[in-house]
């Protein structure tokens, strides 16, 4: 699959010549893919309120933006070139979760989501760029690529997407159903729609430097524990007392140089962060959980995680949609297989404190029995 998917290459290969370096085109990366929706079902999610959507009109000159829940009406219009995004598919979807999970060859804590957009005839989101790696498979139809490594990013003022203002394409490919093109950050492109189609993006995420510190001092501030209390037992008089004395800021200073972290401080943060659910993210517990009896009978036929869960690993340590979960060793070589597989066959070689893990899981919402027992 993957020597498809990659046009040949191995994974190693893409790795090294083309990840975050240059663009690489694959003809029939997956053939005969035509989507994992029908349009009648994506313009259904495109109405949902809990699912994410824009909806995005242009002519000449001017560009607008609807964010969802979209109307009936906008999804029917001939008038103009639209096209409407539907984010975080993976969701929602369950073909869409097996296609993102087909890009696992890059580590999972560096997925972000599978998107769908479908555009009329001349339709798009115009030139821009993203901050981060993006695979663009074709569904239905046929769409123009332009793309640019220009270094010039200026961008139009006040338009409601950050469009380009020169784009200057040094590429012009059209790709048919079952095509993808995998382009690096900061190259600049333009997809056009030729008569109707749809275009699944595989996005990655990349945080900013900027996000991945204030994050990080986020979590330093809700470990940290430090003793003691403010002391100036050899306090001396000042002629000002408004004044912040020096003797102050260098008792401070000597108290802040107690904060210290190292690797594994680092390791339990990138845990904790990577798999945080996003904020509009949230988990269904069963209405009525099965007893434990009926669970393990469930669990026959395996356990897989909910589509929304992320369960990571490192040096022993698991995290699990934002928290970290202590695993017994024994169990260890299981976890890892759920985690990268993100369903097991079978739960039997679990201890016990592993199946009450699995059933606490169930219970809220981050994962299901492979057999569908829910009452």
């Amino acid at each position: 699959m993957i020597k498809t998917l990659l046009g040949g290459l191995s994974v190693e290969e893409f790795l090294t010549e083309y990840w975050q370096k240059k663009p690489l085109l694959i003809r029939q990366a997956v053939p005969g893919f035509s989507g994992v929706l029908s349009k009648d079902e994506l313009f259904s999610l495109a109405r949902d309120p809990d699912v994410e959507s824009r909806y995005v009109t242009h002519d000449d000159t001017h560009w607008a933006v609807i964010h969802g829940p979209q109307k009936a009406a906008d999804l029917r219009r001939k008038k103009e070139p639209w096209t409407v995004l539907v984010q975080g598919l993976n969701l929602v979807c369950p073909d869409g979760d097996k296609l993102l999970h087909c890009f696992d060859f890059i580590p999972q804590a560096r997925l972000d989501d599978l998107m769908v957009s479908y555009a009329v005839d001349g339709g798009g989101v115009g030139p821009h760029f993203d901050n981060y790696d993006v695979f663009l498979l074709q569904g239905i139809g046929q769409r123009r690529w332009l793309i640019s490594d220009q270094d010039d990013r200026d961008l139009i003022e006040d338009a409601p997407l950050k469009i380009l203002q020169n784009f200057r394409p040094v590429h012009d490919w059209v790709l048919e159903p079952g095509d993808m093109l995998y382009l690096p950050p900061h190259w600049a492109h333009n997809g056009i729609a030729i008569g109707e189609c749809t275009t699944y993006s595989i996005g990655f995420r990349s945080p900013s430097t900027q996000e991945l510190a204030q994050q990080f001092l986020i979590y330093l501030q809700d470990t940290l524990q430090l003793d003691g209390i403010y002391a100036d037992p050899d306090l001396k008089h000042q002629a000002h007392s408004a004044q912040i004395g020096e003797a102050m800021i260098d008792r401070v200073a000597d108290t802040l140089q107690r904060i210290t972290w190292g690797r594994e401080d680092i390791r339990s943060f990138l845990g904790v962060y990577l798999t945080e659910p996003k904020a509009h993210i949230f988990f269904d517990s069963p209405d009525e959980p099965l007893e434990h009896e009926e669970f393990l009978n469930a669990c026959a036929q395996g356990y897989r995680l909910d589509a929304r869960s992320l369960l990571l690993f490192s040096a022993g340590q698991f995290f699990i949609n934002g928290e970290p979960v202590p695993i017994e060793a024994t169990d260890q070589a299981i976890f890892n297989q759920l985690a990268d597989k993100r369903d097991l066959d079978t739960i039997a070689g679990l201890s016990e404190e592993g199946i009450a893990l699995l059933y606490d899981w169930y219970c809220s919402g981050f994962a299901h029995p492979s057999k569908n027992l829910m009452k």
